[in-house]
């Protein structure tokens, strides 16, 4: 299986920050997220993830976990120069930026890092306020900007043919400019000339990330991404994702086999279960109930004026448009599952709609390897709920149990993140032509 890895220096489980050890006063800075990049490679990961947002919404809201304390592009940079061969994935808006820029940005960090780069593509779902913006864009114009913005990525990074490069020291030429080709894109959102000023990537081309779960991210998503991210805390509903997003994938003549669906895990890890149980207890019992009311609110748009901590949410207080595709999750609990909302607010600060999984490292790999073998995923993004000791535990316990159970490598068999992931090299650009 392949498995990547979430990384929140903060932990991923809400509040966790709080416990004793959590290196919480490093937040922002380099050797704390190297440390524990440096562990991920020794465990054999394909990658390390950072996510990103553009706002400080949710520190605001008193959440440390996801406020952007680093910036995708500048933290992956340092870290090529301190890992040799883990991948490194970062997130960047297609409604912030522009194609031209992003395009050398993350082939920058492919080169600097020897061909281990991947983008994780969003439309972002707030930040305007930060670009001028006075409203945020119609989520089906987002979405329509980024699929041209893919294209135009796309293009750019195979404007060079791969032995452009010829650095010919007799004739005075580094490289034949024959085979750099323009790509005069003019469309709807932007007009580009090309070619892109870089060498191409060693990869082929740097790895496309995506986790948009509504009808446009997974039509974009099935479009260009190599990796999929999802949130799927239901085996059966996994299972049924994963076979309609590789049949997606098939009808616009895609590999489906070349298309990695990774959902998110939450491990919770003891070194027996009732130790698991308690580690579990503890994180539930940092949680600030206050805040994790205000972000329930604030993430799937529901009003809770006047209901107590255990009290069950009404189905008239889920608004008739569902906020995100995770609200899905969340009103399945409230209403299936009859969670009160105590109950709503910390399986939000677990997983936030991803699964999760209290025991031991052992039965932790056993529940992967039953939905690996279920067909239900091609591995995990593995998050570890608490830091540093949860990514200690996840490399150190939890990998060797999939290693000696032959469901993960022992050590890197290539050198780039697209050999990894086991992926093939794209076409390049005369073939395609």
């Amino acid at each position: 299986m392949n498995l990547t890895t979430f990384m929140l220096p903060a932990g991923y489980h809400k509040d966790s920050w709080r416990l004793e050890g959590s290196r919480v006063e490093e937040l922002g800075f380099l050797d704390f997220v190297a440390d524990m990049t440096l562990l991920a490679e020794e465990a054999k990961l394909d990658a390390v993830f950072f996510g990103d947002i553009v706002t400080a919404d949710t520190l605001l809201r008193g959440d440390v976990k996801m406020n952007g304390l680093y910036e995708p592009i500048s933290v992956l940079s340092a870290l090529a120069a301190r890992t040799s061969r883990i991948g490194l994935i970062g997130t960047v808006s297609t409604t912030f930026s522009e194609p031209y820029n992003l395009a050398r940005q993350i082939l920058g960090v492919d080169h600097m890092s020897g061909g281990r780069a991947g983008w994780n593509i969003v439309t972002s779902s707030r930040g305007n306020q930060n670009f001028g913006l006075p409203e945020m864009p119609d989520p089906v114009d987002r979405y329509r900007r980024a699929q041209e913005y893919l294209e135009v990525v796309t293009k750019l990074w195979d404007s060079w043919e791969r032995d452009a490069v010829i650095a010919d020291r007799a004739t005075g030429r580094w490289a034949d400019a024959s085979k750099l080709h323009r790509i005069d894109h003019q469309g709807e959102f932007f007009t580009v000339q090309g070619p892109l000023n870089m060498r191409p990537s060693v990869q082929g081309r740097p790895i496309l990330v995506q986790a948009g779960s509504s009808g446009p991210g997974i039509d974009l998503g099935s479009s260009f991404a190599d990796c999929i991210y999802t949130a799927q805390p239901d085996l059966a509903r996994a299972q049924e994702y994963y076979r309609e997003y590789k049949e997606i994938v098939a009808s616009k003549g895609r590999n489906p086999a070349q298309v990695k669906i990774l959902p998110g895990l939450v491990p919770i890890i003891g070194d027996t279960h009732a130790e698991a149980e308690e580690l579990a207890e503890l994180l539930a019992s940092q949680i600030d109930m206050d805040y994790g009311r205000i972000q329930l609110e604030a993430d799937h748009k529901l009003d809770l004026t006047g209901l107590e901590l255990d009290d069950r949410v009404p189905a008239e207080r889920f608004p008739e448009k569902l906020a995100t595709s995770r609200s899905k999750i969340f009103m399945r609990k409230a209403l299936e599952e009859r969670m009160t909302i105590r109950e709503l607010i910390v399986e939000s600060a677990r997983g936030t709609g991803h699964g999760w999984f209290i025991g031991t490292a052992s039965e932790v790999a056993e529940h992967m390897i039953t939905w690996f073998n279920g067909a239900a995923c091609d591995g995990f993004n593995i998050n570890a709920p608490h830091m540093p000791g949860g990514m200690e535990t996840m490399c150190r316990k939890l990998v060797p149990e999939l290693q000696e159970r032959g469901y993960f490598r022992e050590d890197y068999e290539g050198t780039t993140l697209r050999e990894h992931l086991g992926l093939d090299q794209p076409a390049s650009v005369l073939e395609r032509v």
